[in-house]
């Protein structure tokens, strides 16, 4: 991985920037392989909390905390060309904070609502964000993630809980914005959207044949800390539809 030309600007400018070709057809086709292999083999031995699944009770939604129980997904966050990309995003040292997926499985994906993911994070100051990777194409028609450009210059919102498994707590009210405003991330397989942790985004449910994996790396910048007031929001939200 290179240098990514006018990638801080466009993140700094928009809360998030759209890279082609973050990374190879084979090491979209290895991180595949993997997740396959660790959901058939390894997640039912893991906590609860290790995953949230459809509404079927059965299809992974999201596999959670991979860091955690992987230690090749563990290995791949922490390569060193990763944090040189992630570094001046985050305006210092980058630390990792999470591995994760948003499966949004053929015909019954769910969907995401509007939100800001420090209402989860809870970070201060937000120096913090998200690598979203597309392993499957992501379409017009299977739930691609909608971002407002802009909307990280808002601060922290108003938020309440949305009773949605997997995405716990949402925005209050989502501020009007219109099409010039949205980026609708539109992906081939190894693109990746980066976005800051105050980024309004969300995403529709897929109703096609098509599955739409996305593999996600949170990193956060090693001089933030955890807000108590928003940790506490959040875990209230989260007690009412865990596991997230």
């Amino acid at each position: 991985m290179t240098a990514i030309p006018s990638l801080l600007a466009d993140y700094e400018r928009d809360g998030v920037a759209i890279v082609r070709g973050f990374l190879s057809p084979g090491e979209v086709a290895a991180i595949r392989a993997e997740l396959d292999r660790y959901i058939r083999e390894d997640l039912p031995s893991k906590p609860l909390d290790a995953r949230t699944l459809e509404a079927d009770e059965k299809t992974v939604r999201n596999l959670w905390r991979l860091e955690q129980h992987s230690g090749y997904f563990r290995e791949f966050a922490h390569r060193a060309d990763l944090l040189a990309v992630i570094a001046p995003l985050v305006k210092g040292e980058p630390v990792l904070a999470g591995v994760e997926t948003f499966n949004k499985p053929a015909r019954i994906g769910s969907g995401v609502p509007p939100h800001q993911d420090n209402a989860y994070f809870c970070q201060d100051p937000p120096d913090m964000l998200t690598v979203w990777i597309a392993i499957d194409a992501v379409t017009e028609a299977n739930g691609p993630v909608t971002y407002l450009k802009g909307s990280h210059r808002l601060g922290p919102l108003p938020t309440r809980p949305s009773g949605v498994r997997g995405n716990s707590i949402g925005l209050a009210e989502t501020p009007e914005a219109g099409e010039a405003e949205r980026l609708v991330a539109l992906l081939e397989p190894g693109d990746a959207s980066i976005h800051h942790c105050e980024t309004i985004h969300y995403s529709a449910p897929n109703t096609t044949d098509q599955a739409r994996l996305g593999f996600l790396l949170v990193y956060r910048g090693s001089h933030t800390v955890t807000d108590p007031a928003r940790k506490d929001a959040y875990s209230v939200a989260a007690a009412m539809t865990p596991p997230a």
